[in-house]
């Protein structure tokens, strides 16, 4: 459950991977086949996002979900020019109108059930953004107002003009600023939290180290954390975790998601893949319990590895915690 009753499965699909940012664009019949396969997982929350492509994810997410659109909820977002990250923010009312009514369509649905703001736009008043959503929920266009990367400021901002359901940020064992601040105001302010990038872009599966080498178009090759020495540092998180999952019987993956819904009953992790089999070992993490004391070996066991490298280059991270 998120914030103000809105209803989802445990994990969500993060559906970015299969068009944007990881590589070559999966080919869109296997894409919808993936999307279809998670549904029957018993997956209802999607994740999608007119950037990613731009355009391409949101046709692809909606041609899969519209034989059971009604039994779903579909997130995506607005907030970049021409939906381009590298051409800069366009958060103005203007804009998230029409970038509303244009992601309508690629969607094949009369209604986006969560709406979020990709990035938090300098230039534009949180007030103003808010107020553009707030029009759209009154019309019956959008249900639910997101943020994602936000921070505290602007959630109090915005939720005093809209109710916010959801804070989408980055969350995992390899990434736990959020604790800091952001977890107890969204506890505060009863809004949900959907944490992407749970298996640290990959890393926190073991099936990454200093040797992997990515597509070349592949973003994680300009993140300093995917650093050849980064990785090679960071290893010892990977071990950690492959012991605690040798002694459970299950993956790193499945403990990495298993943690994160540990933390609290209002976060929906949305792990994302390309591939069917990690799709359902990701989904069947939903299952595993972690006990208080698995939970406390694991916060023994990292409280000693301090992982290295930031998670974005200097120019995405100032775009984040605004």
């Amino acid at each position: 459950m998120l914030g103000q009753g809105l209803e989802v499965s445990a994990l969500g699909l993060g559906c970015m991977g299969l068009s944007y940012g990881y590589g070559p664009a999966t080919e869109k019949q296997d894409a919808i086949k993936l999307i279809r396969r998670a549904f029957e997982l018993g997956v209802t929350f999607f994740d999608s996002a007119e950037a990613y492509g731009p355009y391409l994810n949101e046709e692809v997410v909606g041609e899969a979900l519209e034989p059971f659109r009604n039994e779903v909820v579909i997130a995506t977002k607005f907030g970049f020019i021409n939906g381009v990250p590298a051409q800069g923010m366009d958060s103005r009312p203007e804009t998230i109108r029409a970038v509303t009514e244009a992601a309508l369509k690629r969607l094949r649905t009369d209604r986006i059930d969560l709406l979020y703001q990709h990035r938090v736009d300098p230039n534009v008043p949180m007030e103003d953004v808010a107020g553009a959503v707030k029009e759209l929920i009154a019309e019956g266009k959008v249900k639910h107002f997101g943020l994602s990367e936000a921070g505290a400021g602007s959630i109090r901002k915005a939720h005093a003009i809209q109710p916010v359901t959801a804070l989408q940020s980055e969350y995992s064992l390899w990434w736990r600023e959020p604790e800091a601040e952001i977890l107890p105001l969204l506890e505060e302010l009863g809004i949900g939290f959907v944490p992407f990038s749970p298996l640290g872009k990959g890393f926190l599966t073991g099936a990454i180290n200093e040797n992997t080498t990515f597509d070349k178009t592949d973003f994680r090759n300009v993140v300093p954390r995917f650093s050849e020495e980064n990785r090679k540092a960071n290893q010892t998180l990977v071990e950690v975790l492959g012991s605690i999952a040798d002694q459970k019987g299950v993956t790193r993956a499945q403990i990495a998601i298993a943690w994160l819904l540990a933390q609290k009953p209002w976060i929906v992790p949305i792990p994302g893949t390309t591939k069917i089999s990690r799709l359902e070992e990701n989904m069947a993490a939903a299952t595993v319990e972690l006990t208080a004391q698995d939970l406390a070996d694991i916060k023994n066991a990292l409280s000693d590895i301090e992982v290295q490298g930031a998670r974005y280059p200097q120019q995405m991270q100032s775009r984040v915690g605004k």
